[in-house]
């Protein structure tokens, strides 16, 4: 078959334009960074709105795996991560073991709810004289809480794996309780006194609360609110009786100080708002092997730090101040590196 010149001409822009764009799509996929991220569970229904969002709008694949703070710190120690989610602050051995440095970086804040299964009780009441006899296995009958309870046991229901929640949750014990604080204290998997039943992360306490009359037990609050679980109120440090809503999160939060390093001061017992509150953080190399990988970070932390603080609430969560969210950003900015 024998083409006029003119045709061959537009056959051949044609060709040329394929290949152009055929090439922008192959520089396109090329420049897709994947990173891998895995721990607390806490922050998990938060995160995957994040890392969505990122998705779309920085071209950046994340991937998060809730495995509890615990077996985050676990695999950010073994390198198999590019980052991990914590609710727990590591312990200097842990960052000891962390070869290639460790940054912290506050992403939001949330509440710890206290659960129960308690049928015809739609209001309950929790002092912080109580809450901690509970789980030191100290009040076991309903009737001690309140002579109005139900004459029933009270059968104590915690995470049976390693758990940021845990460690929000035990460090606001150990704070208005010098007994639980000796006995027990403030821990990510802590051995706990008296008969214990155990669930994985928070579905698994949930159901094993739900099917257990008498029961009491913790989740992360946007859980509990999400699947309309019985919250008790708890009651403060000024004395006053709160669930564990976004509102009551906000005040608590208002007051809280942030250390140097991100961590925080005050945040076990705050002054204000609903009393079991914790900071939720991503865990950051300070050397990166891929220079590529180690700009894809920084764009994730700019972007959670700042457009991605407008989706905490909507969750439960609450948001990181401005100004310490600011601080975060700077030093990412400038420890986080590539290996040369």
């Amino acid at each position: 078959m024998l083409f006029s010149t003119a045709t061959l001409r537009r056959m051949a822009a044609i060709s040329v334009t394929t290949l152009a764009l055929s090439a922008s799509a192959f520089s396109a996929i090329a420049q897709a960074i994947t990173l891998n991220g895995a721990g607390a569970s806490f922050p998990k229904p938060l995160y995957d709105r994040y890392f969505a969002e990122i998705k779309s709008k920085k071209d950046i694949q994340v991937n998060y795996e809730a495995i509890g703070s615990g077996g985050g710190i676990r695999q950010f120690i073994a390198d198999t991560v590019d980052f991990a989610g914590s609710d727990a602050v590591p312990k200097s051995t842990e960052k000891d073991q962390m070869k290639k440095g460790v940054l912290m970086v506050p992403t939001a804040g949330g509440a710890v709810a206290v659960i129960y299964n308690l049928p015809g009780v739609n209001n309950l009441q929790i002092s912080r004289d109580i809450l901690p006899k509970i789980f030191l296995g100290e009040i076991t009958n309903w009737k001690q809480v309140a002579p109005n309870l139900p004459d029933k046991p009270i059968r104590v229901v915690v995470r049976s794996d390693g758990s940021g929640t845990t460690e929000i949750f035990t460090g606001h014990l150990a704070a208005i309780s010098p007994t639980f604080n000796q006995k027990v204290g403030e821990n990510k998997a802590p051995t706990w006194p008296g008969q214990t039943l155990g669930g994985e992360k928070n579905a698994g306490v949930a159901a094993v609360v739900q099917r257990t009359e008498g029961a009491i037990g913790y989740v992360q609050a946007d859980y509990a609110f999400e699947n309309s679980l019985r919250m008790a109120k708890v009651q403060n440090k000024v004395g006053q009786y709160l669930d564990p809503s976004i509102a009551n999160a906000n005040k608590a939060f208002d007051g809280v100080r942030f250390n140097p390093d991100f961590t925080t001061a005050n945040a076990n017992d705050p002054e204000s708002g609903y009393p079991i509150i914790g900071v939720t953080w991503l865990l950051l190399k300070l050397n990166y092997d891929d220079p590529e990988k180690a700009q894809a970070v920084k764009d994730m932390v700019q972007w959670i730090l700042t457009d991605g603080q407008n989706i905490n609430n909507s969750l439960q969560y609450t948001k990181i101040p401005s100004a310490v969210a600011q601080q975060a950003i700077e030093e990412v900015n400038s420890k986080v590196k590539a290996n040369p």
